[in-house]
């Protein structure tokens, strides 16, 4: 296990990747990461990407709430539709 912070008080914290994928759908990769503290990072090649309480699509960025991981796949999904773009 790979320490990051060693703490008397609080013990051991590590953070690890639980989820890494990428995809090439055609010619856009499609990539997927979530690591246990619940940072993440979804990209639909250049159209839109969602990163740790950033989501940008088509070039314009703005503020995201994280309620859920099944939230954040939908909202992606969505984004991805609207910006023109098929994920299957």
């Amino acid at each position: 296990m790979h320490v990051i912070l060693a703490h008397s008080a609080y013990g051991m914290l590590s953070h690890m990747l639980l989820l890494s994928e990428k995809v090439l759908l055609g010619d856009v990769l499609l990539e997927v990461e979530l690591h246990d503290d619940l940072r993440y990072r979804l990209r639909y090649g250049a159209l839109v990407e969602y990163e740790n309480g950033r989501r940008r699509v088509r070039g314009r960025s703005a503020a995201y709430e994280f309620r859920s991981v099944e939230q954040l796949r939908y909202d992606f999904e969505r984004d991805v539709e609207a910006a023109g773009a098929r994920l299957g």
